[in-house]
């Protein structure tokens, strides 16, 4: 018998949380009925809810399901990283708990996965349910991606998929800290298929990634994967020496014309110095970036700390 594990992570879902172990709990009993056991990991992300009562109490009901609560809030993709370092299914399959990734397209994954597929990528048809500002953005983040030639991050694809053992061994193989699993698991390779389908409204709660975190979120995927934006700096020093470098060329031409004054103006020097001042700053800024990443990873912190485990409690 095959064992797939399911991967929640949970962040304040108390709201939530009764209609989505309803959903799992029917998904796992129609996946039995098809000879696959599943293990269901639960991963309480320093929730300040009722969640992670609600998660040992399913563990207690079904000892098919294992809850890990992390000692704070790591962020979701440390937490999805901490479900995937410690499922043991011969496949494994992450969904959000909101129940925007609807747990029912998991029987259409597996098929994928039995036909020889190592990563399924659930991919968003339609994303109606989301603001107008959140669907242009994205289209936005996603068309830059393609011009980093960053194109093995799926377009419309966040983190629902499924993962084959090995798929999964190679990613839990990469030890980085800044985190993007949508990218690390396109950036394995292995045979990848797809499943698509139209992502609903949230059942409940509010959206656990705002702005902030989106723009944090965004600028890993870039820095993580690509070192253009610092080529990026040389042409933005090539560009504007060629700017500079023609407009001393046209006054020069002109002085000897005779069309200028003896004493230049002051508005070309201070557009000039603003440039260059400019460009450094934004050279800078993307330099700081490599640099704040390199930091985090030579400190070598572990990813995350468990404060309690329902499989350990149970022993």
């Amino acid at each position: 018998m095959e064992r797939l594990s399911i991967l929640i992570p949970c962040y304040n879902e108390s709201d939530v949380f009764p209609l989505l172990k309803a959903r799992v709990d029917q998904l796992a009993e129609r996946l039995r009925s098809e000879n696959i056991k599943c293990e269901i990991i639960a991963v309480d992300d320093g929730s300040k809810d009722l969640t992670w009562a609600l998660i040992q109490e399913w563990a207690t009901e079904n000892p098919d399901v294992r809850g890990i609560a992390l000692s704070r809030n790591f962020g979701h993709q440390i937490a999805l990283s901490c479900a995937y370092q410690q499922c043991i299914g011969d496949a494994a399959v992450s969904i959000d708990a909101d129940l925007q990734d609807p747990p029912e397209l998991i029987v259409s994954m597996v098929e994928k996965w039995c036909a020889g597929a190592d990563v399924v990528f659930a991919i968003r048809r339609k994303r109606e349910s989301e603001s107008l500002f959140k669907r242009s953005t994205a289209m936005l983040y996603y068309r830059i991606l393609g011009m980093l030639g960053l194109t093995f991050i799926e377009k419309d694809c966040g983190d629902f998929r499924l993962m084959s053992r090995r798929a999964l061994n190679a990613l839990n193989s990469m030890p980085e800290q800044n985190r993007l699993l949508r990218g690390m698991a396109g950036w394995i390779g292995f045979k990848t298929d797809k499943v698509y389908f139209e992502r609903p409204p949230r059942q409940a709660g509010t959206t656990k990634y705002p702005l902030r975190k989106m723009l944090l979120l965004a600028a890993d995927g870039i820095v993580s994967f690509s070192n253009l934006p610092l080529r990026a700096a040389y042409l933005v020093g090539l560009f504007i020496m060629l700017a500079v470098a023609s407009y001393l060329a046209w006054t020069t031409v002109m002085y000897v014309l005779g069309r200028t004054p003896l004493v230049p103006g002051w508005s070309s020097l201070l557009i000039t110095i603003s440039a260059f001042g400019f460009a450094n700053l934004i050279c800078l800024g993307v330099i700081g970036e490599y640099i704040g990443r390199i930091y985090s990873e030579v400190k070598h912190r572990p990813l995350y700390l468990i404060r309690e485990d329902t499989k350990e409690s149970s022993k």
